[in-house]
């Protein structure tokens, strides 16, 4: 039996949250920001021997749009928490969304992925590495920075949501012949998930 998991991305307007998930689902870069409202995707992959049919929500940035964020963090199952290394206002804004979902879910124990975008442009970098590091250690999560431009950790972020939400919910599924023979397996690569151009 397939899984099926909704995943939600959060962030700032602007961070590149579009760019992202079109860059996982697509495999194309979105140059042009065009504030989003909501749109909904669907991908199928295969993440340790397990196929999964992922439901990724690109949500909107812009605070007008704040009273649907209830609804979708509420049926949502694992959440990206992205910001843009070269905007400091989009990285403090985390603070308030995490603790949003947080306290819509009703527990500190919410499948998250801590996602520092636009790794590429480094040399106009205002967040550094340590501070998405030492976040994500206050969240509680993982952490990488990655690029939707140059393809780097774009497949991983997702993936590693997806093993923290079966980390977190074990029992809701049975577990398979496969998902034993992966549990020996590290899980996800590392956790600061660094940005090298390959």
């Amino acid at each position: 039996m397939i899984r099926e998991y909704k995943l939600v991305v959060l962030g700032s307007g602007g961070v590149g949250k579009s760019a992202l998930t079109v860059q996982f689902v697509q495999g194309i870069f979105v140059e042009r920001y065009d504030p989003t409202i909501e749109d909904s995707y669907r991908k199928s992959v295969d993440v340790d021997g397990v196929m999964y049919m992922l439901e990724i929500l690109d949500t909107a940035g812009t605070e007008q749009f704040t009273a649907m964020r209830d609804l979708y963090v509420k049926n949502g199952e694992g959440f990206l928490l992205v910001y843009s290394i070269v905007n400091q206002a989009s990285f403090n804004e985390l603070l308030d969304i995490r603790e949003h979902v947080t306290r819509v879910k009703d527990s500190q124990d919410v499948a998250m992925v801590l996602v520092g975008n636009k790794c590429d442009l480094d040399s106009e970098r205002v967040v550094g590495r340590d501070q998405g590091n030492n976040r994500a250690k206050q969240f509680n999560c993982n952490f990488f920075e990655v690029s939707a431009k140059n393809k780097i950790n774009v497949h991983e972020i997702f993936y590693d949501l997806v093993r923290t939400i079966n980390k977190l919910s074990p029992s809701k599924f049975t577990k398979t012949k496969s998902s034993k023979r992966q549990k020996g397996r590290k899980q996800g690569n590392n956790r600061a998930g660094g940005c090298v151009l390959l």
